[in-house]
């Protein structure tokens, strides 16, 4: 697998790249993780890391200038691993590392699977690190393009990503193959899994008061994930509800965000646990009354609704294909990018009235068993394994007649 980015960092794309790995482990096939010199290690795992870089010891999240150099260094150490080692398979992740598995893969003659968890030149514009009347936006985007065409087999996270490489970027629709986003159903449970002291003591660590009903949030904080429009989803909450609590879990920009909390006149309120391990994020979010998901990209994964699934809460999310495809009809919808409708959603699900109640209580243990039935990593890992299959096949086909003599 190459992975271009600081594998692992306890979030969206690192959690998929772990799962795959393991599903694929636990199925007998050895896998090799080359990734950044700078992450997690994770026991189990045999990951490869580039050379460091004395200047850039930070996770890298998103789109940076200095991911091309960080690169450039992945595919050095890539072509070294090809160079003395035998693969049957590269699996690469994101469009950086589709690009360099598919250069390398000509090269070794090793068949390449593209992992495609949202456009490349989407998420520069949601990082605001590219603008659409940018000169350099067409030439990526034609580079993007040709990326996507040209693996044999390219999974997505979502229906919604599919149609977007059919659709946008004209993939044979024979080559896009759905692989949603999982969940471990025995790690992320409902609060009822544990003893009743634990969860408290927790909370108690945390400084949330008892008897607060607290909203949960676990991902990375940025403003395409709808970091500063919750606040203000809080902000107005708070005004009419003032025993409700917001747990806002991950990194980066902690301090810019806990800035604007104070701003908002909200701090008291909202507890930054900054990082959060990916093995305690299903007690931390067993806290929650709701869950929120307040992401705005319209292209990317959102594997985090599926933990929150897993857990039984409610979940409020904006209103994008994804989360409608992930919730199905339990989700609760709010209007993509509408402050106040975030604010009635949350609202609703913390105070529900009448048959309501009962409506939202029934509502998470639906979730969670729509997250069981259909979201599951032993079946995922069933259709990677079914691919890498199809995929060797066809270089052994390929092989043999070429080595035959050509008829006369």
């Amino acid at each position: 697998m190459i992975a271009p980015t600081s594998f692992f960092a306890d979030y969206g794309c690192h959690v998929r790249i772990l799962e795959e790995a393991r599903t694929l482990q636990k199925l007998g096939h050895q896998v090799t993780i080359v990734t950044y010199h700078n992450g997690n290690d994770v026991p189990g795992l045999d990951i490869r890391r580039t050379l460091p870089v004395p200047w850039r010891g930070d996770y890298e999240v998103g789109s940076s200038r200095h991911k091309i150099g960080l690169d450039a260094l992945l595919g050095v150490k890539t072509l070294g691993l090809l160079a003395r080692q035998r693969f049957d398979v590269i699996h690469a992740h994101l469009h950086e590392g589709a690009l360099i598995g598919l250069v390398l893969g000509k090269l070794f003659r090793i068949p390449v699977v593209f992992d495609f968890q949202g456009s490349l030149t989407e998420e520069m514009i949601d990082h605001h690190f590219l603008r659409r009347e940018s000169l350099f936006y067409p030439p990526l985007r034609r580079l993007e393009r040709w990326i996507d065409r040209t693996p044999p087999v390219v999974f997505t996270s979502s229906a919604h990503a599919e149609r977007i490489l059919v659709e946008q970027f004209g993939c044979p629709p024979a080559h896009v193959r759905v692989l949603p986003d999982c969940v471990n159903g025995d790690s992320f449970r409902p609060a009822a899994g544990y003893a009743p002291q634990e969860l408290a003591a927790l909370r108690a660590q945390l400084g949330i008061a008892e008897g607060r009903k607290l909203i949960v949030y676990l991902g990375l904080l940025a403003e395409y994930q709808g970091t500063g429009l919750l606040l203000q989803a809080m902000q107005r909450i708070l005004a009419h509800h003032p025993d409700v609590s917001l747990l806002l879990m991950g990194f980066p920009g902690v301090q810019l965000y806990a800035g604007q909390a104070q701003a908002l006149g909200i701090q008291h309120a909202v507890t930054f646990t900054g990082r959060v391990p990916y093995q305690e994020a299903p007690r931390y979010l067993a806290l929650g009354d709701v869950a929120v998901a307040p992401k705005l990209s319209l292209t990317e994964g959102a594997g985090k609704l599926l933990n929150y699934m897993a857990v039984a809460l409610p979940t409020v999310a904006f209103d994008t294909p994804v989360a409608r495809e992930y919730l199905g009809l339990d989700g609760l919808l709010a209007v993509r990018g509408d402050v106040d409708s975030l604010a009635q959603q949350l609202t609703a699900a913390l105070f529900p009235t009448g048959e309501n109640a009962q409506a939202v209580r029934e509502l998470g243990l639906r979730l969670r068993r729509r997250a069981l039935q259909h979201f599951g990593w032993d079946q995922a890992g069933q259709t990677i394994v079914a691919a890498y299959g199809e995929l060797l096949a066809r270089a052994a086909g390929r092989s043999l007649s070429t080595s035959m003599p050509a008829p006369r």
